[in-house]
């Protein structure tokens, strides 16, 4: 006796297919799939995970934003005008830390002294014609000083402008430029990282664990000296795409990234750090580009407090450090595994054959879940159940 087919109750197909088709077929549950139906449910099931397991790597529970320690060495001297610079003049501040500063232009005030003089050209309503332009007391917030109420020449030129009580001359009027850029593409800076993922107990540095004076001869070479981070100032800003002149000249923030994504399935020697070097500041919007700042050094003559101020303009060098590791776990495995076969549709096919196979009223679900019809060929057991196809396109 022919064994009845057996189609899902929503599956809308012509009575033909479902004679000639017998998609679902047999009397057990676990024999209701066909192989058409089971090589389907393979390729899905491959698909999805390949998604998760290679692609994805869901597989594995992860790390963001690793602990790290940074500490930053600059070496190098050069020359500007009858002067030799050396790293305790030149870095800013000198701590070695993950931001620090190379100086390679300064413009100096020397002998600066509190008194009195005239007020900056650049200061707003600093300009006058007579003392009644000046009020006496008047302190201007982006100005130098306190003004007396005088109008007095300027330091050069027939103009004149608001005297002011401060510290004397104001940088406009005396200050002198000197350029440090000459040997500065040749300063060399160390930059020593150490990492920590703590989730995974994982520590690693990117210094070569070598006694043999390594450091003292290497420079950094992606290729055949990755473990050895002593970089050339000049290396850097060519590698952000950078001249090397006109930074020097105006200043610049430039970003030395460092990237740890480390697999811990695999050995430690395969987690390396990647650089990357890019510019930071906005060097298209003239209003906001180039970077400088001021300091003071302060000193004695006849018993006269004086101070030389020092607009300083240079290299800003920012070393950001960032990351992500992964390690597997089973949780996530079979989370991100469900997800997968749920969004390529194979969640339902699973769910079907589990409740088939190994339930115990599976029998009451397959009644449930399929329609059983019998073959035209043979009678119906039931006088209600039609034979012809019309009567079969009406189930």
């Amino acid at each position: 006796m022919q064994r009845p087919y057996l189609f899902p109750r929503k599956t809308l197909i012509s009575p033909h297919e479902r004679l000639s088709v017998g998609i679902w077929t047999g009397a057990s549950p676990t024999q209701l799939l066909t192989p058409d139906h089971k090589e389907a449910g393979n390729r899905s099931f491959t698909s999805a995970a390949k998604y998760v397991f290679i692609v994805q790597k869901s597989y594995q529970e992860s790390e963001t934003g690793p602990e790290s320690s940074i500490i930053t060495k600059v070496k190098g001297i050069t020359t500007s005008e009858h002067k030799v610079w050396d790293v305790e003049e030149y870095v800013k501040p000198p701590e070695g830390g993950s931001v620090f500063s190379i100086i390679t232009r300064v413009e100096a005030t020397h002998s600066q002294t509190q008194g009195t003089c005239p007020e900056s050209i650049r200061v707003h309503n600093a300009t006058c014609l007579s003392d009644a332009d000046c009020v006496t007391g008047e302190l201007d917030m982006l100005g130098n000083g306190l003004r007396t109420g005088r109008c007095v020449p300027y330091y050069q030129g027939p103009s004149k402008t608001c005297e002011v009580f401060g510290w004397c001359p104001v940088e406009d009027g005396a200050s002198v430029s000197q350029f440090l850029g000459t040997m500065a593409p040749n300063f060399t800076i160390l930059i020593k990282n150490s990492i920590h993922y703590p989730k995974f107990h994982f520590s690693k540095g990117n210094i070569a664990d070598r006694t043999d004076g390594y450091l003292k001869r290497c420079t950094f070479h992606e290729a055949s000296d990755l473990y050895c981070p002593i970089f050339k100032l000049g290396f850097i800003v060519e590698k952000a795409g950078e001249s090397f002149a006109e930074l020097a000249y105006k200043g610049g923030v430039i970003g030395v990234i460092i990237n740890w994504d480390c697999d811990l399935d695999l050995p430690a020697s395969e987690c390396n750090p990647k650089y990357s070097f890019r510019r930071l500041d906005p060097k298209h919007v003239p209003a906001s580009s180039g970077y400088n700042f001021r300091f003071a050094k302060y000193y004695k003559i006849n018993g006269t407090t004086t101070r030389t101020l020092i607009k300083a303009y240079g290299i800003r060098i920012d070393v950001i450090v960032h990351g992500q590791a992964g390690k597997f776990s089973l949780i996530p495995t079979i989370i991100n595994l469900a997800t997968a076969l749920t969004s390529v549709g194979v969640g339902s096919f699973l769910c079907d054959w589990i409740l088939l196979t190994f339930m115990n009223k599976n029998k009451v679900y397959s009644h449930k879940k399929f329609d059983k019809i019998t073959p035209a060929s043979e009678p119906a057991p039931q006088a209600s159940t039609p034979t012809d196809p019309k009567g079969l396109a009406q189930l």
